[in-house]
């Protein structure tokens, strides 16, 4: 096979990928942009976790929000629970890599606020673990899953929303949720804000 072919099957199978995302996440979407905007209209803030990719869109969305997206507005506050270098790795040396949210979370987070919680497999344990501290500070979470939705669908809760790409490839899951991640900064500023002019 050439590389060409190859490379436009990776562009097919991401369009595939989307078309089948397009059919089922709208209502999940729309629910979760629902979630953080009565977070933010209520004085709480977005905290947001992954690991690898899923680090790398956690950090996206948190800029995203803290900056801005499409339009000049003012800034929201979401905090990237991975880019503490020196928090990460404490938690990580003195305790288990398994704590390097949960242990941010007690600290950091609020009743009210949402978790972003990242994981294509939906089985990172510190993702797990992180869910189960936001519940116990009584936030709400957004889980961006793939797969089956893995060990973090089953600590969901009624109010909480998991967005699942119905995908089993890696690199198809983390192309979507970065496409969800765009829908939610959109709807975030277009239920705050209204329309752009």
């Amino acid at each position: 096979m050439h590389f060409q072919e190859r490379i436009q099957q990776h562009f097919q199978h991401s369009i595939e990928t989307k078309v089948s995302s397009q059919s089922v996440l709208p209502p999940a979407i729309e629910r979760a942009s629902q979630l953080m905007v009565n977070a933010l209209l209520s004085g709480g803030k977005i905290l947001t976790c992954g690991n690898g990719g899923s680090a790398g869109d956690a950090q996206h969305f948190s800029s995203e929000l803290l900056n801005r997206f499409e339009r000049e507005r003012p800034s929201l506050p979401a905090i990237a629970l991975t880019t503490d270098s020196s928090t990460v790795t404490s938690i990580a040396n003195d305790y288990s890599y398994n704590e390097i949210f949960s242990k941010q979370i007690r600290a950091l987070g609020n009743a009210g606020d949402v978790l972003l919680a990242i994981s294509t497999s939906g089985n990172s344990a510190n993702v797990v673990q992180a869910i189960a501290a936001a519940h116990d500070r009584d936030m709400h979470v957004v889980a961006l899953t793939g797969r089956d939705g893995g060990n973090m669908a089953a600590l969901l809760q009624p109010e909480d929303v998991e967005i699942r790409v119905p995908s089993k490839v890696t690199a198809r899951i983390q192309e979507v949720h970065l496409v969800v991640i765009h829908c939610l900064c959109d709807l975030i500023d277009y239920q705050l804000f209204g329309p752009q002019e």
